[in-house]
């Protein structure tokens, strides 16, 4: 008997092509879409989806996730805001709504065999252990976002795109004229549409107050701003500030609506600490050197990593520019590149 395989769609791209290709190997293949918000925009993802499997003629389920996805994606990135943090949306959708809620649902409800998605990532099986290495297209490669996924999750978790470019998937699309075939890049943030911007999004949820700029180095005020949730660690363009040099924003005190500022080698750092780490699998060693990332498109670079009682110490090689409190850091093999695991800073 063939396999039932649960596939998140979304209407879009990568997953309509994922449910096709698990349907030409033979998989009984089902389509599961979280409805996220109560919304126009929300209603219209469940249709995309539906229209998708409608044409690969396979089931189709939406599954209500309003309440979780408020809760645990829109209000973890307000607060995080709120706090003077840098949130990622986009991990808390994946460990939340899709390996969450959707994942429960897919398994324990519609009796799934397997949970598919179009991510880009790879999964291997060594001695009854998972590990999650990158997917062919360097530029797709989707590591970063899935560091909180657990051993039980990856044993029943298929990528189909893992050995693609973004291109054939494209080709595959159009060759079996998917509804997706000319889908557009998805947004990062998907519940902040177009033309709302983040910080637009952000001004309508905080009232204004106003706060001021001091010079990191001397503690001089430089000027005055309407809210510290409008700047993040690193931003150079629109603070607004004369100087010789261009400034940078170095550090957020949320509790006092203070924007520090000072020049780009302040933005350096060669340390930080990671707590409630979550470990794809466990690691044997309590010090080693790994590449670690504390931004998805950043390259990877060289740290020794010292495991502690409570936390999980990081000292870069070379120093790295704008580490920001509440950003997703994660840490990959040092020879292989797979997934070791990862953190909130």
């Amino acid at each position: 008997m063939n396999k039932t395989v649960a596939v998140a769609l979304s209407g879009g791209l990568d997953s309509s092509v994922t449910a096709l290709l698990l349907k030409k190997e033979g998989y009984n293949v089902i389509g599961v879409t979280a409805k996220t918000a109560d919304s126009p925009e929300a209603e219209l993802v469940v249709k995309n989806a539906k229209a998708a499997a409608d044409k690969l003629e396979i089931p189709f389920y939406s599954f209500d996730t309003v309440e979780v996805f408020n809760n645990r994606v829109i209000k973890y990135f307000e607060n995080s805001y709120k706090s003077g943090e840098t949130p990622n949306p986009c991990i808390m959708c994946n460990k939340f709504i899709k390996w969450g809620v959707l994942f429960d649902y897919a398994i324990n409800e519609l009796g799934a065999d397997l949970f598919a998605t179009g991510h880009y990532a790879n999964i291997r099986e060594t001695d009854g252990i998972y590990k999650l290495f990158p997917a062919s297209d360097e530029h797709k490669d989707q590591l970063y976002f899935l560091f909180a996924l657990n051993q039980e999750q990856l044993k029943r978790t298929v990528f189909p795109l893992c050995s693609l470019k973004k291109d054939e998937v494209r080709k595959i699309a159009e060759d079996n004229n998917l509804p997706s075939k000319s889908a557009k890049e998805s947004q990062d943030i998907c519940f902040i549409k177009a033309p709302m911007t983040a910080k637009k999004y952000l001004n309508n949820l905080f009232e204004p107050r106003c706060g001021v700029f001091i010079e990191k180095r001397t503690g001089k005020k430089l000027g005055v701003h309407e809210g510290f949730w409008q700047y993040t660690i690193g931003q150079r363009k629109g603070i607004g500030l004369a100087a010789p040099e261009a400034l940078y924003v170095t550090e957020i005190d949320a509790a006092n609506n203070i924007v520090y500022v000072g020049y780009k080698e302040e933005l350096f750092s060669s340390t930080l600490k990671l707590k409630n780490v979550n470990w794809s699998y466990p690691v044997r060693n309590k010090i080693f050197k790994a590449l670690v990332k504390i931004r998805y498109n950043m390259k990877a670079v060289t740290t020794d990593i010292e495991i502690l009682q409570e936390s999980v110490n990081i000292n870069f090689t070379e120093p790295v520019s704008a580490i920001s409190k509440g950003q997703a850091c994660v840490l990959y093999d040092i020879n292989d590149g797979h997934l070791l695991g990862g953190g909130f800073i």
